[in-house]
């Protein structure tokens, strides 16, 4: 079984990089950037900020699908450098860049309706960090409602599969992330996982409790061979947003 999953290891995200692996970089950092510097324009971007270190990119797969992309040069969901207590607040800016997938979808959304999310090391095919801003699926989003009072503010296994696979949930209360930050949560919340980041996915959608609190459900799964699971949390995103139809 050992074998086995160090080939997976090694093959996989071969397979899934058949383009190249460094492309969201040398577009953020070779022409969003600059461009934004010279002329305040963040083309080809929606968004490039500066100050906050981010930038904005329409993804070419799908309708409504935008990447929070770094400025700096940052692999993925197992860089350290993440959990430092200085690292900016990725997943926060990245809920507040929603509009964006609204705008495209020609409508304000529900909370309920958007999540973010970012692949492990093994279920992405780009070595820079991007989290994937997009519509949730409608199966995942009523799953969510439906089991709403399972989820606590403690990391537990989520009562039904969403996309054929398992996940842990964890409830997070506030309109806005703020200073909550998931990748500290998973790495601090779940055993092993500080030492095994880059096996772990994790997606955050927009909550409305049943006590009327607004927040969010993160879920985090994880890369692994039994059952076969890529790590993929994209997986649990509609990139053509059904639910604003």
């Amino acid at each position: 079984m050992k074998y086995l999953f160090f080939l997976f290891v090694l093959l996989l995200p071969a397979q899934l990089r058949a383009g190249d692996p460094s492309a969201l970089w040398k577009i953020v950092d070779g022409d969003c950037v600059p461009r934004m510097r010279e002329t305040k324009e963040p083309t080809p971007c929606a968004v490039v900020d500066l100050a906050g270190g981010y930038a904005a990119l329409k993804d070419l797969v799908g309708a409504t699908q935008f990447l929070l992309i770094p400025t700096v040069r940052v692999a993925g969901i197992e860089s350290p450098e993440l959990l430092n207590a200085n690292a900016p607040r990725y997943w926060d800016r990245a809920w507040r860049l929603r509009h964006l997938t609204e705008a495209r979808a020609g409508k304000p959304l529900p909370r309920e309706s958007l999540s973010l999310a970012i692949n492990s090391a093994y279920g992405r095919g780009q070595n820079q960090l991007h989290i994937h801003i997009d519509c949730v699926r409608r199966d995942v989003r009523d799953a969510l409602a439906a089991h709403r009072d399972a989820i606590d503010i403690y990391w537990d296994e989520f009562p039904v599969r969403l996309a054929g696979q398992t996940w842990r949930a964890y409830r997070i209360d506030g309109q806005n992330l703020g200073l909550i930050e998931p990748f500290d949560l998973l790495a601090r919340g779940v055993p092993d996982a500080s030492e095994e980041m880059g096996r772990h996915t994790l997606v955050l959608v927009g909550m409305t409790w049943s006590d009327g609190v607004q927040g969010f459900a993160l879920l985090d799964g994880r890369a692994g061979l039994s059952p076969l699971n890529r790590g993929s949390g994209e997986d649990l995103q509609d990139h053509d947003c059904a639910l604003a139809r």
